[in-house]
């Protein structure tokens, strides 16, 4: 202030005028970064809105038309009668002068772009968003509302931009300087403007307008406010940014951006926090583990590398199996080496806190099936080593001593109801409490470390009321049910569950329309997911016990012939289904070479009559109808070897 003396001097006035070219028409990785930005949509939620615009939406008289292109392009290009329609479109809608001399051409910036399809675009820009918004849900109207103002844009004249720069001297030895940008003639920014993750100096100076000045210039100066900034690390990635990076790596494709996050996220690898992604404990050990062991195979260069040979293999000019051959030979070697020398405790994350005061063991905290878990003593103790579940928000790499300490205070006694044991403890499935032989879980807000009596208790109270009303109604001399379940009223027999209607009241109901509702219901599952099979697979089983326990004294070799014929007659239907199973599998592609008895893949008699029940039980051979299917290839049963000749010796040579 002193300095200048009141007033600071214009020394230097820049006045620059630049354009601002368009950004090209979509193609999917771009497309999933501004849904992102601008819509707040996931990839996998942008790619399945845009699946059901390329599809098809029914539009009036027209019926069911197409609005986009194909979705999973890495092309930038337009034709020749889309570009036309479009400049018609600018013309009429925002005048001749925002129409370029010439069309505007792009290029694709990536390296492994095949440019098979067309950018993503409006099938007709003549549909502009409001003539279609009454068609469309909100999802679709605002993704082809992004799509169609993007293409339109593409096709535009630049933005005319006018950057002033002022240096202003206070006194001879400091001087400042003022920047603003102001859009002259705004061309596609009246229709479009691209997103961006991190803002510039640059767009901080846009919109700010200077006043007229002059070299020489007086300006007052009436105080002087100072900020202080900091460098900060790089933001974490958000769904758009990370796409754009692998994008930028060479890795993966238009079609598998989505899944390969949402690949992350199911296995938990990272989770997203203010739309940000952050890695979680199974991430970071995962993450460890294989920048330290498998380094050459995570590398950036390594998977855009690999990218560029099935390329190759693509396109015919290179052979699928010398590349495989070059990968697996190292990739064998190295797995079995680190088999052998890489510790457990390494790939679990192991990590040692320090020593429990009041056993004088080691205190650690490592990954385990269910989460990571805190750990007093090891496995090489006498004493069996005690566990204890982290708490909720707690990383595994973070944690100190002092707070995994109180971690195995559970279970806690709380005291005792009505002469019954009350507990709380934390088990496979979350928190719960107990008291006698009843459990019920805590709350969302419920704390085990410091939830009450009195809470617990309350808790326990109304789990023991929600059984007692479980039961809505009773029909008497059958097995029909009117119970209250997880997800509200429904009916039941033991073998189906039927949906009660909204607007009934469940304990209305009569025999009659329990009976009408649980005609059209669904089996109840019994034995898991996929009970239902393995019982009818069981039911053959105990017929051929009986029948072997009635031919007991027999001869083996007559007790087989007997059989024969008794199965055949039994398993008619069953070679009927094992028919339509594989008429499905071959629809599906499989491939008629792969099937045992061809000259490719004769039957193994070593395999075929003598396959013991543990692999047959196990998870790569499988007993099917009258033989056995080992993911690609079938055996058939002993029984019908003679309807099966062993095929004549393989000319073609292995496959290494």
């Amino acid at each position: 202030m002193k300095a200048a003396g009141e007033a600071l001097r214009v020394t230097d006035v820049v006045s620059k005028e630049r354009k601002r070219r368009p950004a090209p028409p979509f193609i999917t990785s771009t497309l999933q970064q501004e849904a992102a930005r601008k819509l707040g949509f996931t990839t996998s939620r942008t790619m399945r809105v845009a699946q059901k615009l390329y599809e098809g939406v029914a539009i009036g008289e027209e019926g069911a038309v197409g609005l986009i292109s194909y979705m999973r392009t890495d092309s930038v290009n337009l034709s020749q009668e889309a570009v036309a329609e479009i400049r018609d479109v600018i013309a009429r809608d925002f005048g001749t002068g925002a129409v370029p001399d010439k069309p505007n051409e792009y290029k694709s910036k990536s390296k492994n772009a095949r440019e098979a399809h067309e950018a993503i675009r409006p099938t007709s820009a003549l549909r502009t968003p409001a003539s279609v918004a009454k068609y469309l849900d909100d999802d679709a109207r605002r993704l082809y509302e992004l799509v169609w103002k993007r293409t339109v844009a593409s096709q535009m004249v630049p933005a005319t931009m006018n950057t002033v720069s002022v240096e202003l001297a206070a006194g001879s030895e400091h001087s400042f300087r003022a920047s603003g940008t102001t859009v002259i003639d705004p061309g596609f920014l009246a229709v479009y403007e691209e997103g961006k993750d991190a803002k510039s100096a640059e767009d901080d100076d846009e919109g700010r307008k200077l006043p007229p000045m002059k070299t020489g210039q007086a300006v007052p100066l009436g105080s002087i406010h100072t900020d202080q900034h900091f460098t900060e690390p790089p933001p974490r990635f958000s769904e758009a940014s990370l796409v754009k990076a692998l994008e930028e790596y060479g890795i993966g494709r238009p079609s598998t951006y989505a899944s390969i996050i949402q690949v992350l996220q199911n296995r938990e690898y990272v989770y997203l926090d203010n739309r940000r992604f952050k890695p979680s404990d199974v991430g970071r050990a995962v993450a460890k583990f294989l920048t330290g062991h498998f380094m050459q195979y995570v590398d950036y260069d390594f998977t855009a590398k690999l990218e560029d040979e099935l390329d190759s293999v693509a396109a015919g000019e290179a052979a699928w199996i010398p590349l495989l051959e070059r990968f697996w030979k190292s990739f064998k070697t190295t797995v079995d080496e680190k088999s052998e020398s890489v510790d457990r405790s390494e790939a679990t994350g192991s990590r040692v806190l320090g020593i429990d005061p009041k056993s004088g063991k080691p205190v650690s905290v490592r990954l385990g099936r269910y989460g990571p878990f805190a750990q007093i003593g090891t496995a090489e103790d006498e004493d069996k080593p005690k566990f204890a579940s982290l708490r909720p928000g707690t990383s595994m790499h973070t944690i100190t001593l002092e707070e995994a300490l109180p971690l195995f205070n559970l279970p806690r006694s709380l005291g005792q109801h009505e002469g019954k044991d009350v507990t709380v403890a934390i088990g496979r499935f979350g928190p719960f409490v107990k008291l006698g032989d009843t459990y019920a879980s805590l709350g969302k807000t419920d704390d085990p470390y410091t939830i009450s009596f009195e809470a617990a208790v309350e808790l326990v109270r109304a789990k023991l009321e929600m059984i007692a009303n479980r039961t809505i109604k009773v029909f008497p001399g059958t097995d029909i049910q009117v119970l209250n379940g997880r997800y509200g009223p429904y009916i039941t027999d033991g073998e189906k569950n039927g949906k009660i209607p909204k607007d009934r009241d469940p304990a209305s109901l009569t025999q009659a329309e329990c009976e009408a509702l649980l005609a059209e219901g669904k089996p109840v599952r019994k034995g898991g997911r996929f009970g239902k099979k393995v019982a009818a697979r069981k039911a053959p089983a105990k017929k051929a016990t009986k029948s072997a326990d009635k031919t007991a004294a027999a001869p083996v070799k007559k007790a087989v012939a007997k059989k024969a014929p008794a199965k055949k007659a039994a398993k008619k239907p069953a070679k009927k289904a094992v028919r339509k199973t594989t008429a499905k599998r071959r629809r599906r592609g499989r491939r008629p070479d792969r099937i045992a008895g061809s000259p490719r893949h004769p039957p193994t008699a070593a395999v075929a009559g003598n396959a013991p029940a543990r692999l047959r039980r196990g998870r790569f051979i499988r007993r099917v109808g009258a033989g056995f299917r080992c993911r690609a290839f079938s055996f058939p049963a002993r029984r019908s070897a003679a309807r099966h000749p062993a095929a004549p010796a393989r000319r073609t040579p292995a496959r290494p």
